[in-house]
């Protein structure tokens, strides 16, 4: 435990706000017994970190009490709208207050009083005992308090609340934040405030007025009549506000500022708390801290701190690939210049073979002189490593080695850097996808996360290595000393992840998903992309030109319809021109006291019939498609290959869909003209066409196969058309001279349904009204009853289990399936209807991406598959071959999978991505 001298910051943890922030950050956990822990875990981890961190021997956690408050007495409608606390959190209180004690931190609470109002008065003391103060929270509510000794500091998103960031909050400083929120209100805590006044309106107010008692006291001066009516009729409101929000800084507490000292934990309490709570990994680190016997799993670090070496003679190579080849498997992780794999330069490798031992070797670090820096700097002599051609020439037999797994963290990344060196790493297994396929939606999958999350363990940062901000640097002019312990690190602490995570494979019978789906797409990936795709930069550039063109004419016709000149990409001058000054239906302002004009809200003005957001949409499709694309593709031409080159993430999607990134190529749009011309821009090699080959209905199909629909199936089966049917179905009408229109209906409703729909949504789309939407929902589940069944049983499961699965046994986890609120609850049902059917589509494209590369060589074709979009795959293909070629892919995608109904794949042929969809 760290515990420094007197000068350091009274540090005051707003334990109420954490206790929620945990319990909503956290998937649900049970200790042995079965009592939910998951806040306990959070908030003891939260705790740890502070205590680790600490540069004060001062440190309290203040609480709410059950009871009410003070403010009660004073309006007893105060925060009666908040609801009940979840039943899982509300046995996890006594546990958390019993955590902190355990940690040796003083836990303090006092009836009639919340939190703020202590933290407020120990503020006050520790600021009049000439101590600094840091509040531990970002909690707005306590931004009153900032200034002089006192700040705030946010742990989750690590970052100080200084006065600058509460006029950034509020647009006033913090000794007017209380006038912002009396004007304002508080909905959260059922703070009236004054009708008709947000946060914005209310910062220009008070900084034109100086105050709130000025302010009311020359309310009529004020011009606009409805803000001037509204604070003249509830001034007194204004005032019980500010009451209310206004924190005790008297509160009669016993504590001195001196009984706030940190004390080193009992370490009997705290490891039995932690033993009775299940909490392994915090108990080895705890065990460790205070000298007891770890006696755990291989997973653990050894107590102490790690051996991490530096390599800088082959000599010391040498036995670490000795040791990795005797071992059977070895961590292994790059250090670069940069995150895109095809343009990094390698700067040094690490390697890890035993937990708490690793070593970082040194490639490509340079001095401040090689770097181009000055006369001072030109005098550090050139850092101490390896000849890169050397050492890698010595590392290629083991990292190609068939008889040593190599483990990694996102490995693919890895593989592809040193692809380019000549290098083909394999055998592999990720951790990343190893966490992904057995906790995937639960929550994130990156290496610090895990290591906090399974080991308890806080990897060093990247920005403490680097600098930060000025003092910024590339990793390649780090000396290799201080790169040591980070970069050596990655690859000890994925090497106690692999082994912690693996076994769990059996466990929760996912081995079958991670090892011929998750884990064999990797080298498939990998070989895509390194392809790229080639990009006709003048077909870009001519898109640039009209998209630029269009939105300035767009543009002048929208400050003729607003009539005046705005910052038409502001949402707040925006929502100004639409709710303030052309006072149009349906304003409603977000948290920030700002008007939400997001799609939704500018879709909705639109279809009554209101020219301007009509405008803006368009202006916004057409500004998004030339920076998101057509100016960002052509920035994204690799020099060395000529082609773009995408990165495709595994571990995102909850369902097991890949993700393309930097730049992101599935979100162009299809259905407009100018997608399609986007699409244009993606031509072949010469010599070669591109090969679109996309799966037909799969969803549709999954659906009818997953429900057991024998309408559906008998008409997937006989080729019909499916909208078509459904029409006819639902609404009774022949097949035959069928008017798109309808069609389009039975469409409408048929994708709607796997994304559960709803009537206003319905309504919405078919621009129809929702009662009609209602009647054809309900016409669509009279007709086919096994579909709603099929919802019904999902949620069901999924409210049992916290997770749904996909027919190929991928497990999609459904947080906040049990939630009490009706919103979460309502979305994550719905979630958990569409992810068997997405999730199954995403299985099969990826069984059909693992076996096509290997069937096209075995046929001695020359295709490469170059893009995965959603249900499509893109090939450039020589263009002697492409009959052949079109025909394998068809029958090696369509037999993909087995289902009741068949799998049709369509295919296209063109010279460019459009014209082959």
């Amino acid at each position: 435990m760290s515990q420094t001298g007197e000068g350091g910051p009274v540090r005051l943890i707003d334990g109420s706000g954490y206790i929620f922030r945990a319990f909503h950050a956290l998937p649900p956990m049970t200790g042995p017994d079965g009592t939910p822990v998951n806040a306990v875990y959070g908030f003891a981890a939260m705790l740890a970190k502070l205590i680790e961190d600490a540069d004060s021997p001062h440190m309290a956690v203040l609480f709410d009490t059950a009871r009410t408050s003070f403010r009660n007495d004073i309006y007893p409608d105060y925060k009666a709208h908040r609801p009940p606390p979840p039943e899982a959190l509300v046995p996890q209180f006594a546990l958390i207050r019993e955590a902190t004690r355990a940690f040796g931190v003083p836990c303090i609470e006092r009836d009639g009083f919340e939190a703020d109002d202590l933290i407020a008065t120990f503020a006050r003391m520790a600021a009049e005992a000439g101590h600094e103060v840091v509040i531990v929270s970002s909690d707005k509510d306590l931004m009153q308090l900032v200034g002089g000794p006192v700040s705030m500091h946010d742990p989750v998103k690590e970052r100080l609340i200084g006065a600058d960031e509460v006029v950034a909050r509020f647009g006033v400083g913090p000794e007017r934040v209380v006038d912002i929120q009396a004007l304002a209100g508080d909905p959260t805590d059922n703070v009236p405030g004054v009708p008709g006044i947000g946060v914005k309106t209310a910062a220009l107010l008070i900084q034109a007025y100086g105050d709130l008692d000025s302010l009311l006291a020359r309310a009529a001066e004020i011009r606009q009549p409805k803000r001037r009516e509204n604070l003249i009729a509830n001034a007194g409101l204004a005032r019980l506000s500010r009451d209310l929000v206004t924190l005790r800084t008297d509160v009669p507490v016993e504590e001195t500022v001196e009984d706030l000292r940190l004390r080193a934990p009992d370490p009997e309490t705290l490891l039995g708390f932690l033993r009775r709570l299940g909490f392994r990994s915090m108990l080895a680190r705890a065990e460790a801290r205070y000298g007891a016997d770890i006696g755990t799993a291989g997973a653990e670090a050894p107590g102490g701190a790690p051996d991490y070496e530096l390599v800088q003679d082959m000599a010391a190579l040498a036995r670490w690939i000795a040791e990795a080849e005797a071992a059977g498997a070895v961590a292994v992780d790059t250090e670069t210049s940069s995150l895109d794999a095809m343009r990094a330069e390698l700067v040094g490798l690490s390697l890890s073979v035993a937990a708490g031992r690793g070593c970082y070797v040194p490639l490509g670090h340079r001095s401040p002189a090689e770097a181009g820096g000055g006369l001072i700097e030109a005098a550090q002599p050139a850092p101490a490593q390896l000849p890169m051609e050397d050492a890698l020439a010595a590392l290629k037999p083991l990292l190609e080695a068939p008889g040593v797994l190599k483990i990694g963290h996102n490995i693919k990344y890895d593989m592809t850097v040193l692809a380019r060196r000549g290098i083909a790493v394999a055998p592999i297994d990720d951790t990343m996808l190893l966490s992904y396929v057995l906790d995937g939606g639960a929550h994130g999958h990156g290496l610090d996360e895990l290591a906090l999350r399974h080991l308890g363990h806080r990897n060093i940062k990247y920005a403490d290595v680097v600098g930060s901000g000025r003092n910024r640097r590339p990793f390649a002019e780090v000396a290799p000393e201080a790169a040591r312990d980070y970069a050596a690190e990655d690859a000890e602490v994925a090497l106690r992840l692999h082994r912690l995570l693996k076994p769990r494979l059996v466990e929760d019978r996912m081995a079958t998903v991670y090892e011929t789906l998750e884990r064999a797409l990797v080298p498939v990936l990998l070989a895509m992309e390194r392809a790229g795709i080639r990009v006709d930069a003048g077909v870009l550039k001519a898109l640039s030109r009209d998209f630029d063109a269009r939105s300035g004419a767009l543009a002048e016709e929208i400050y003729a319809l607003a009539g005046r000149g705005f910052n038409i990409g502001s949402p707040k001058q925006l929502g100004e021109i639409l709710f303030d000054e052309m006072a149009l239906p349906g304003g409603r302002r977000t948290r920030t006291g700002a008007y939400g004009t997001g799609a939704d809200v500018l879709e909705t003005l639109a279809a009554q019939g209101h020219a301007l957001p009509a405008r803006v949409l368009d202006w916004r499709q057409l500004a998004k498609l030339k920076s998101t694309y057509t100016d960002a593709l052509a920035a994204a031409v690799n020099p060395e290959t000529g082609r773009v080159h995408t990165s495709y993430a595994q571990a995102i999607a909850s369902t097991g869909r890949l993700s393309s990134n930097d730049p992101n190529l599935q979100n162009i749009p299809v259905r407009t003209e100018d997608g399609r011309r986007i699409r244009g821009a993606f031509v072949a090699e010469d010599g070669r066409l591109l090969l679109s080959a996309d799966y037909s209905q799969i969803e549709l199909r999954l659906l009818a196969h997953a429900a057991d629909i024998p309408a559906l199936k008998e008409a997937f089966r006989g080729g019909v058309d499916i909208h078509a049917q459904t029409a006819s179905e639902v609404f009774g009408l022949p097949v035959e001279g069928m008017k798109p229109a309808v069609r389009n209906r039975a469409k409408a409703i048929n994708f709607g349904i796997i994304y559960g729909i709803s009537p206003f949504g319905l309504a919405r789309q078919l621009g129809i009204p929702q009662g009609a939407a209602r009647d054809y929902i309900n016409a669509y589940f009279a007709h086919y009853p096994g579909i709603r069944d099929y919802m019904e049983t999902t949620k069901a499961f999924a409210r049992e289990h916290g997770h749904v699965r996909t027919v190929f046994g991928r497990k999609c986890h459904t947080p906040g399936i049990n939630d009490k609120n009706p919103a979460r609850r309502s979305f994550s049902e719905r979630a958990a209807i569409n992810a068997p059917l997405q999730g199954a589509a995403a299985d099969i494209i990826k069984r059909a991406m693992i076996r096509l590369p290997g069937a096209l060589a075995a046929a001695g074709l020359g295709a490469r598959m170059l893009l995965q979009v959603h249900d499509e795959l893109l090939f450039e293909v020589p263009r002697a071959e492409v009959e052949e070629t079109a025909a394998l892919v068809r029958r090696v995608m369509e037999r993909a999978a087995f289902l009741s109904v068949p799998l049709i794949v369509e295919t296209g042929i063109g010279e460019s991505w459009a014209e082959a969809h």
